[in-house]
C-alpha cells in the first residue's frame, strides 16, 4: 500500500476558510509594505474567493501589516494578483 501524503492546510486571513497550501497566495509584509513571500519571515495567505473580493480583503491586511493607507493596498495587491495570474 503506497503511502498518501497530505499537503499542509492553511487559512485564509479575511474569510479564515482552511485550504491546501497550493490552493492559496502567499504574501508578507515588509516594513509595512505588502509583498509576495520572499522565503523568509512571517507569511499569511489568501483565498482566490477573497482575492476576487478586495473589499473584504482590505482590512484583514491592514491588520496584518499594521498600517492603515487602504488606497496603497488595494492598488498592490491588484498588482501581485494580475502579476501573479500571468507566470
Amino acid at each position: 500500500m503506497a503511502k498518501k501524503f497530505n499537503q499542509p492546510l492553511r487559512m485564509c486571513i479575511s474569510c479564515r476558510e482552511r485550504d491546501t497550501q497550493s490552493n492559496l497566495l502567499r504574501l508578507q509584509c515588509v516594513e509595512t509594505q505588502l509583498s509576495l513571500f520572499r522565503g523568509t519571515g512571517r507569511s499569511f495567505y489568501l483565498c482566490k474567493i477573497c482575492q476576487q473580493d478586495q473589499k473584504k480583503v482590505l482590512k484583514a491586511l491592514m491588520r496584518q501589516c499594521k498600517s492603515g493607507d487602504k488606497d496603497k493596498f488595494s492598488n498592490i495587491l491588484k498588482e501581485i494578483i494580475t502579476d501573479d495570474r500571468k507566470s
